[in-house]
């Protein structure tokens, strides 16, 4: 039996991607046993996993359409204008913010002070709150039909943190955490202590889901924002966006070469364990040690968003409705694209137990 898995990196408004990728996996009959999920991740991921499969494509589709009906305009043709057009809904975000999403702070913190309810973000993040507890069923989450899986960093110590409904219950105040990231977004405060967005640590989920115990094979489908592969830039404006690619690009090579070397020790010492007998494997001293053999198998499907000409550093915060309808139809076009092969069904001619499909 083969676990399928969903990792969805953080991105902003680029997350519309996510939502036509996961809409194409549907239609191929890959439903993710557990989605995973880091900023605007985390908040796809906590719509696919708070809702019945029949119904999350829908809840999708209604949260992206929320959060883009403020700038719901036709798009002019050829790169250039579409680029002023970009600036223009990008620039109108930062001054409104986004309904059904984020609001701006009146007074801005620059003029408040210091401890204020409101002096540590530019933006009221009240409204996300409303639209998770209309879009997502929370106890549909913690009675654990779908495992769902959102980092975050804690404040005050620095660390990274996963918020899983294997080990805890989940509520709005876990997302909203995930994605919370400063200066933009206010800190969330979880059981006692504050968070931030978890991209400020790691922008992906993936390490998480590759570590944790299971014996079943895994099918991982990694759908990222953030291409970590690009030019060398030659304005300032290009310089912002491939800065921002970089710092919150997966490096998803770094992730899997780990894995591999450390899934071929859990290998060796399964095999191991094969040739011991019975009273050696027994052992109270071996045990612990053949304990951390392994033998499953992971493929990784790993999917990235292509940026367009006329885009630039403020893609992610550009939450028009005709970019939004463009990401989302790219993500579906990629999976439908993918899907047609489906290499990862072809047996593994390797023995390493890991392999990485990757169209680019």
């Amino acid at each position: 039996m083969t676990n399928v898995a969903l990792v969805l990196q953080g991105g902003g408004a680029l997350g519309a991607y996510q939502a036509g990728a996961y809409e194409a996996l549907m239609e191929n009959n890959y439903t993710p046993d557990w989605v995973a999920g880091i900023s605007i991740g985390a908040i796809n991921a906590a719509i696919i996993a708070g809702n019945p499969p029949e119904r999350r494509v829908e809840r999708l589709r209604a949260f992206w359409e929320g959060v883009s009906a403020g700038l719901n305009f036709s798009a002019p043709d050829g790169d250039y204008p579409r680029r002023w057009f970009n600036m223009y809904n990008a620039w109108a975000v930062m001054m409104l913010g986004v309904p059904r999403f984020f609001q701006p702070r009146f007074p801005q913190p620059i003029v408040q002070f210091s401890g204020a309810r409101g002096a540590t973000s530019f933006y009221d993040a009240t409204p996300l709150r409303q639209t998770l507890d209309a879009l997502v069923d929370f106890e549909r989450i913690n009675a654990g039909h779908t495992r769902l899986s959102l980092g975050a960093v804690n404040i005050e110590t620095g660390n990274f943190t996963y918020f899983d409904n294997a080990y805890q219950r989940i509520g709005p105040e876990h997302v909203m955490a995930s994605g919370a990231l400063p200066p933009a977004m206010p800190p969330v405060e979880v059981d006692g202590a504050f968070y931030w967005d978890g991209g400020l640590v790691s922008n992906t989920p993936l390490s998480h889901v590759l570590r944790q115990p299971d014996e079943r094979d895994m099918l991982v489908f990694q759908v990222d924002l953030w291409n970590a592969r690009g030019s060398v830039p030659r304005n300032l404006v290009d310089v912002q966006d491939r800065q921002k690619e970089i710092t919150y690009s997966s490096r998803t090579r770094t992730v899997t070469d780990a894995y591999r070397h450390e899934l071929k020790l859990r290998q060796a010492i399964a095999k191991i364990a094969e040739r011991l007998s019975e009273e050696q494997r027994q052992d109270p001293a071996v045990k612990e040690y053949l304990a951390l053999g392994e033998r499953r198998r992971v493929d990784i499907v790993h999917l990235i968003y292509k940026r367009k000409r006329y885009e630039s550093q403020a893609k992610d915060y550009q939450f028009s409705r005709a970019s939004m309808e463009e990401h989302w139809q790219d993500g579906y076009r990629d999976v439908i694209r993918e899907t047609k092969t489906q290499e990862w069904l072809e047996p593994d001619a390797t023995d390493e137990g890991i392999r990485v499909f990757d169209p680019y």
